[in-house]
Formats: C-alpha cells, sequence, structure tokens
C-alpha cells in the first residue's frame, strides 16, 4: 500500500497486523504534519479504509 497525494500533501499509511492498528503519516513539503490513528480487522486495512480517512481529512482541515 503505498503513499497518497492529495493538494500538495503527502499520506504515507503504515499499520501492524499483529496489533491490528495503523497510521497515515501526512507531510507537506516534505515536513511532518501530524499522525492519523486508526485501526482494522484481517490481513490489513482496505485501500478503501484509507482513501476515505484521507479523505475525512481533508475535508476537515480544507484541504
Amino acid at each position: 500500500m503505498g503513499a497518497v497525494e492529495r493538494n500538495g500533501f503527502r499520506f504515507e499509511p503504515e499499520y501492524s497486523v499483529i496489533n491490528q492498528n495503523g497510521a497515515i503519516h501526512v507531510y507537506k513539503n516534505g515536513d511532518f504534519i501530524e499522525e492519523i490513528t486508526f485501526s482494522f480487522s484481517g490481513k490489513f486495512p482496505e485501500l478503501d479504509q484509507i482513501e476515505r480517512l484521507v479523505d475525512e481529512y481533508c475535508e476537515q482541515q480544507g484541504i
């Protein structure tokens, strides 16, 4: 699962199958902005879940 680019922001997901949680690191111009945490079930988070979290973040931040 690779990074997602939106309006000059880069969202890099990472996750732990053992702990069933993950994070999306948000960057702007290479600078770390913040971390969005989430949980999931199964072998890995669904791409739709990552996209939805990125969309929600962008809406909340007015990006």
